[in-house]
């Protein structure tokens, strides 16, 4: 088991970031943890209560007040909210559609960023997100940024949704993951890029277990850096 190494993977929507970081940590018998989910269960809970997702006040003030736990399950990770465990509803497709403005609210991202930080802090970790080699762990020894085609990536979100009993049209979670895209990018906040220091790797033609093992290769470079 190789020890306190940070790995920072960051990418677009459906990039495959959740699924390959969960068996990376698995493998490595590291601490996982998906900054994604943390957004998603604010959003949730958001729609739940009634909050004007335009305001970062109103949502700061839901978060101060909002207890989120991501809870190792079953090799992956269970995301509870206020006690309940929310790991299917933040996955839903309201939630998809506003997570990015939620995510978006400067004060909503540095109160989160603190508290992944402190997630992080004196373990070995695998943490997946759209800033984290940039902003929440910009010191991580290895930053890895995962992408692939926007076709390819909904069809993987189609295929995820299926197995979730959540039917969905192909086409319109392209149309979503490409407005998902340049909201992440183009937000004044922390936006989605690559680290000027991470390996960009195109998952588009890899199976699940190729990427793992890439990025497993290169935590081992690492190590014996």
């Amino acid at each position: 088991m190789l020890k306190g190494i940070t790995i920072a993977i960051d990418g677009p929507a459906a990039a495959g970031k959740s699924t390959i970081a969960k068996k990376i940590a698995q493998k490595l018998q590291y601490t996982y943890i998906d900054t994604g989910a943390m957004y998603r269960a604010l959003t949730y809970k958001a729609i739940q209560s009634g909050i004007d997702m335009d305001s970062d006040e109103a949502l700061a003030d839901l978060l101060v007040n909002t207890e989120i736990l991501l809870i190792p399950d079953n090799g992956g990770q269970a995301v509870h909210v206020d006690g309940v465990d929310c790991s299917n509803e933040i996955r839903s497709q309201e939630v998809t559609a506003a997570v990015s403005k939620v995510a978006a609210h400067s004060t909503v991202r540095k109160m989160m960023v603190d508290k992944q930080r402190k997630l992080a802090y004196g373990t070995g970790v695998v943490m997946d997100g759209r800033d984290i080699g940039t902003e929440v762990l910009p010191d991580a020894d290895l930053k890895i940024f995962m992408t692939a085609s926007v076709d390819e990536r909904a069809e993987r979100r189609f295929q995820e949704n299926e197995k979730r009993g959540i039917h969905s049209s192909l086409d319109r979670l392209k149309e979503e993951i490409e407005k998902r895209d340049r909201a992440d990018s183009e937000r004044e906040v922390s936006p989605l890029k690559k680290a000027e220091d991470a390996i960009l790797v195109d998952t588009t033609s890899m199976s699940i277990d190729e990427v793992v093992d890439k990025v497993i290769k290169l935590a081992e470079e690492r190590m014996e850096q």
